[in-house]
């Protein structure tokens, strides 16, 4: 005796398999969330509080900021509103990767007179410098440059 295949039991292999489909979603999507690392700061709602201030602070310091990398050698350039070179307390540095902390150092800048320069060793690829400096006046100057090594 075989049984008839009927519209119930066509709906019951679909929510059974479409359950199956979403369940494994959720738990890679569930994990994949648990191992990100968020944003760079310790408090998101505290950092998004004090941007804009931190901005206006940092527009009125006039200061015109690159960095690049050549040659195995990391430079910051600092130039006040007159074009007149600046230099700065450096209070953090780090120089890696975005996605791979290991390779993360902390580089050795001196100034030169016109620039700050460190000697770092970096591959090909693309890296990050993320700085912080102290200005004269006491304020913050924070900033992320994303660099090519060459």
């Amino acid at each position: 005796m075989t049984r008839e295949f009927t519209g119930w039991h066509m709906l019951a292999l679909m929510l059974g398999g479409f359950g199956i489909i979403v369940a494994v979603n959720l738990t890679l999507a569930y994990n994949a969330v648990a191992t990100f690392p968020g944003v760079e700061t310790r408090s998101a709602y505290l950092a998004s509080q004090q941007f804009e201030a931190n901005r206006a602070a940092q527009d009125a310091l006039g200061w015109d900021v690159a960095a690049s990398l050549t040659g195995g050698m990391l430079t910051v350039a600092i130039t006040d509103r007159d074009g007149n070179p600046v230099q700065a307390e450096v209070t953090r540095a780090t120089f890696g990767r975005a996605t791979h902390t290991g390779q993360d150092t902390v580089p050795a800048f001196t100034w030169n007179g016109h620039a700050m320069t460190a000697p770092v060793t970096a591959g090909d690829g693309y890296w990050n410098l993320r700085l912080e400096l102290l200005a004269p006046d006491g304020t913050q100057f924070r900033r992320r440059f994303p660099l090519t090594a060459e």
